[in-house]
């Protein structure tokens, strides 16, 4: 049975096959399952993304009853290179919808819950791993540390406009500590991943090893924001002159793709170059495009996204090996990882600065991963040091099982927990 479903899939390509149809039919496949996936997710009142990393996880583990069908797909090249694209699109997203001046307008409040976010997270992962992981290297649990920084506020935003509270003083510390607590955990992830490149290279473990991507980070990022600032202005304005359609999506397709090349280019994941570039773009420097009747960047990106971050999610849930619960001790490191999950971020709630905040309701809103520790888990995956993957398939699925939880329990603990406070 699963011998004619590997035909269909790879053999297509052969002499009398052209090479892009196993690709479409595995495209149709994901698109069909992530949709399903996110339907369900949504009827049971939580967001999509967990059905689409749920319907991953289903049909990429057909394989424990004889179904061995789809197995080509985890690896395949194309596929591969569409989900780390829709990557950059999320990040790039993600940018888009916050602003410099937000980042400048949060409030010390909201600069200390999101420090004390990143800070403890990664501590206690780093802890959990080096506890319950002895035999891996101290880059496993770095990286582990770095994965546990993350927050996925999409989740909680939806949550509290949902409840008509997204003007409440939780919604506005809570979100704005996020966009500060993504540029940080991004900085972290390019110190780490910096880290175990040069360990890879054969460098020895020093602080310089670590400050040096750190610093990186932090000068790309400021220049980035400093010099882009100054510059897309002119970019979009010698672009509002050409007389074609599609220009403004081009444009700001184009200027994040290139800042994702910098990054790379100074051993920086890509990703940090994405979200640099939707944080530089406001709708001030297209105002001439959208003067003249056309969509915003954020719609005319929306469709593009739709189609390839979906795939992203769905690989990462079929890559999510099953099998690897059954060694001793996953189950268990999965739950430790959970808990330090969300007793780091509880922390983060001591870091409110006056009167008129529930704390509580701050650590809970800090609290789910979902796609930005999957995009941190999948980086890890082609980490190596030694020839030695960092992140297995252990330790790849206990994180899965982290981000799936923590993604779960954030809806309904923050509804309660908002019902504790009046509103304002």
């Amino acid at each position: 049975m699963g011998g004619s479903t590997v035909h269909l899939f790879v053999a297509s390509a052969g002499v009398h096959g052209d090479p892009i149809a196993p690709v479409v039919l595995a495209l149709a496949l994901i698109l069909v399952a992530a949709k399903i996936g996110g339907d369900l997710a949504t009827r049971i009142g939580q967001p999509s993304v967990l059905g689409e990393l749920a319907f991953g996880v289903l049909i990429g583990n057909l394989n424990l009853v004889g179904f061995d069908g789809l197995e080509p797909i985890k690896h395949d090249g194309t596929i591969s290179m569409l989900a780390s694209l829709g990557v950059l699109i999320l990040l790039f997203e993600v940018g888009l919808e916050s602003t410099i001046s937000q980042m400048m307008k949060v409030g010390l409040s909201a600069f200390m819950v999101a420090t004390l976010g990143v800070v403890a997270p990664f501590l206690l992962g780093w802890g959990v791993s080096a506890w319950l992981m002895p035999e891996h290297s101290i880059y496993l649990h770095i990286f582990i540390g770095a994965t546990l920084c993350a927050t996925s506020v999409g989740i909680t935003a939806r949550v509290f406009k949902d409840l008509n509270r997204s003007q409440s003083n939780e919604a506005r510390v809570i979100l704005g500590a996020a966009v500060i607590d993504d540029v940080m955990g991004l900085v972290i992830l390019s110190a780490v991943t910096g880290l175990i490149v040069a360990a890879d290279r054969g460098s020895a473990f020093t602080l310089g090893t670590i400050f040096w991507p750190l610093g990186k980070a932090l000068v790309f990022l400021a220049g980035a924001l400093i010099l882009g600032a100054a510059l897309t202005p002119r970019l979009f304005s010698f672009a509002s002159r050409l007389k074609t359609s599609g220009v403004l999506l081009a444009t700001g397709l184009a200027f994040c793709f290139v800042l994702s090349w910098l990054a790379n280019a100074i051993e920086l994941a890509p990703i940090v170059g994405a979200f640099a570039a939707g944080l530089i773009l406001e709708k001030v420097h297209y105002e001439y495009f959208v003067d003249r009747g056309e969509h915003e960047l954020e719609e005319l990106i929306h469709p593009i996204s739709s189609f390839l971050v979906p795939i992203f999610f769905v690989l990462m849930g079929m890559r999510t090996d099953l099998k690897s619960f059954a060694q001793p001790g996953v189950l268990g490191i999965a739950a430790a990882l959970t808990v330090a999950a969300i007793i780091g971020k509880q922390a983060c709630s001591l870091g409110v600065i006056g009167k008129g905040v529930d704390r509580l309701t701050v650590g809970l809103g800090m609290i789910p991963r979902g796609e930005v520790g999957l995009i941190f888990a999948n980086i890890g995956l082609s980490l190596k040091v030694g020839g030695e993957h960092i992140v297995d398939a252990a330790s790849f699925s206990a994180i899965v099982v982290m981000v799936i939880v923590t993604t779960i329990v954030t809806p309904p603990a923050l509804k309660w927990s908002l019902g504790r406070v009046p509103k304002a």
